[in-house]
């Protein structure tokens, strides 16, 4: 039996497939059109997942969709009028994308996948999250916690699961939000919305947390089990143009943070009380979820999920033996979900779990291109390149990230999620004490604050950071061990905001923050043997089982997918080498190549 599950509408849109409650493929829309965080609906997405699964859409028994429309269109209606005529103009902008293609999602469907006679099915947005967490983690038996902006009126729900079933038990419904929450701070110190949250997480480190007692006293009543009310009247988001307003500023010393303007130490501030806030209403959440599920395992999704700093502290409070953490939490996630309810809550398939091993592949769900392809697209393009075998690209790889270069890393099938996991990302030297301000500022056009990952030999993982399990999917923080940190001297520990930024506390610098936490990812010699042979030979060559692996793209464009969009990357930055499959392709070789060419030229190469 063959479902797709999709998510459209709101953010990163998505497909998935499943078959027989394995999964088929998964794959967020912005990765085809190379719009970030594209909403529009997934007929790209749709159109691999069917070709990965060798299937048509007539092959299809049932298509899923993440939430209810119609419910809601409620939700958003019956908040326009209750704060009318307050937001008239928000809900004059909104309405026609409602009235002429959101709440016709059946009709789209059925006019657009040709030859499908199946069912359509329409999940909850939450259920969706939860069952995107439940269904592909190792646990027979798990409390659930989901938490995001919005779904049709939920905003956060505690579940709990049980072999091929799951309960809702408890909710909190909008407009009293985390997710929003946290949108709103993203908002106030200068940043994009449903887009950059995860860069107020990387700032946090480099503030004092002067403002929590004023968030808690003012603008979210948190309660001892987790549950929370936030203060509407400091909030614009419900009905208006803006995340906040008048009394927000006033309440903060002033108006928001400009986009791109300087940062100051009121933003980062501001982004370290959040992030306690955030980390204590979820530890009381899952403290909750523990008591009134009595399970031993905790699954989370939902875009507050990602919030790997709060997800290491539930860890390490030892609440719950362990956790699992959908790798695409956010609404793409949501596609995959709404196929595994189907299959699991509402056919009522037996699932098998209770080992230690997931069913998400390692999140490597996404197209594949083999060295025949990849030939054909150098061949194609006269881009000057040299054939080696898996071990002499290996090995090579190796040397050259010893030697200090940054390698674009292009591997396998594409990673499902928004972590890059070894086959579409960029590696350095986690040793060097340059690589991090090298990778923001001449790789990925970004903030020169923002955090860099690990990636550690799964097996060796203990050995620099204080972690006990796997972290595969980078979802966690894990703290530098003490014998790998470096002493700080009093004239370093005098520094403040991002002067922080060029001190030296560990032997891998450029993977460790400035609290000495890290954005862990495990690497398994048996999920992604390639992407582990390389780090071996990393530490065989230097003793450090670590490197840095950041996503392959620039600031503001989605991970790349194909050969094409990974050479096009490769170009416009500073990266010195390409490998992509067995074939690596030197940047001085290209510069040669295209003296004569424009950037334009380059771009428009198809």
């Amino acid at each position: 039996m063959n479902i797709l599950g999709i998510s459209a509408f709101y953010h990163d849109s998505a497909a998935a497939l499943i078959r027989d409650g394995e999964i088929i493929a998964a794959c967020q829309e912005e990765r085809f059109t190379r719009k970030k965080h594209d909403f529009g609906f997934p007929w790209n997405a749709i159109e691999y997942c069917l070709k990965e699964g060798k299937i048509k859409s007539r092959d299809l028994d049932c298509v899923a969709f993440y939430e209810k429309p119609f419910l809601k269109f409620e939700r958003i209606l019956e908040t326009y009028l209750t704060s009318a005529p307050f937001g008239v103009r928000s809900f004059l902008k909104a309405m026609p994308l409602w009235t002429k293609q959101k709440i016709w999602t059946k009709i789209l469907i059925q006019n657009k996948l040709s030859g499908f006679a199946g069912k359509i099915l329409f999940s909850e947005h939450h259920l969706s999250h939860a069952a995107s967490a439940f269904y592909p983690s190792p646990f027979a038996r798990s409390a659930i916690i989901t938490a995001d902006a919005v779904g049709e009126w939920a905003t956060a729900s505690i579940g709990r699961g049980e072999k091929n079933k799951i309960e809702i038990l408890e909710e909190i419904n909008f407009p009293h939000s985390l997710g929003m929450l946290y949108s709103a701070f993203t908002y106030f110190t200068g940043f994009k919305v449903n887009s950059a949250e995860y860069k107020v997480m990387g700032l946090a480190p480099y503030g004092q947390p002067k403002y929590v007692r004023v968030i808690l006293d003012n603008l979210i009543d948190l309660k001892e089990d987790g549950s929370f009310k936030l203060n509407m009247k400091y909030f614009d988001f419900a009905a208006g143009a803006t995340m906040t307003n008048e009394k927000f500023n006033k309440l903060f010393g002033g108006p928001p943070r400009s986009q791109e303007g300087p940062l100051t130490q009121r933003e980062m501030d501001l982004a370290r009380s959040l992030q306690e806030v955030i980390e204590m209403a979820m530890l009381r959440m899952a403290g909750h979820a523990k008591k009134i599920t009595g399970s031993e395992y905790l699954c989370l999704a939902g875009g507050v999920a990602l919030n790997c700093a709060a997800n290491g502290k539930i860890l390490r409070e030892n609440i719950f033996k362990d956790i699992w953490i959908q790798p695409a939490s956010g609404d793409a996630g949501g596609a995959l979900g709404a196929a595994l309810a189907v299959w699991y809550q509402y056919l009522g398939k037996e699932r098998m779990a209770g080992g230690k091993d997931d069913f998400q592949k390692g999140s490597y769900l996404g197209p594949e291109f083999g060295d025949g392809e990849v030939l054909e697209f150098l061949e194609k393009h006269n881009i000057p390149h040299a054939k080696l075998s898996e071990e002499e690209i290996i090995k090579k790889t190796a040397e050259l990230m010893q030697e200090g270069n940054v390698i674009g890393w292009f591997q396998g099938r594409m990673e499902f999620g928004p972590r890059a996991l070894g086959s579409r990302s960029i590696l350095g030297d986690a040793r060097s004490p340059e690589m991090q301000k090298k990778m923001n500022l001449k790789i990925k056009f970004r903030e020169s604050f923002r955090p860099f990952a690990p990636s550690v030999m799964a097996e060796e993982a203990p050995n620099f950071f204080e972690i006990d399990g796997p972290s595969p999917y980078m979802l966690l923080t894990a703290y530098v061990r003490q014998g790998i940190r470096k002493e700080i001297t009093a004239e370093e520990e005098k520094r403040s905001g991002l002067d922080k930024l060029n001190t030296v506390r560990s032997e891998i610098p450029a993977v460790t923050h400035l609290d000495y936490s890290a954005r862990l990812q495990t690497v398994d010699k048996n999920t992604n043997p390639k992407y582990w042979k390389l780090i071996k030979a990393f530490r065989d060559l230097t003793g450090c089982p670590v490197i840095v692996n950041t996503s392959f793209n620039v600031r503001g464009e989605p991970i790349v997918c194909t050969p094409m969009d990974a050479y096009k990357c490769f170009m416009r930055t500073e990266m010195d080498y390409l490998a992509i499959g067995n074939f690596l392709l030197s940047k001085k070789n290209q510069s040669a190549l295209h003296d004569d060419m424009n950037w334009q030229d380059i771009f428009e190469l198809d």
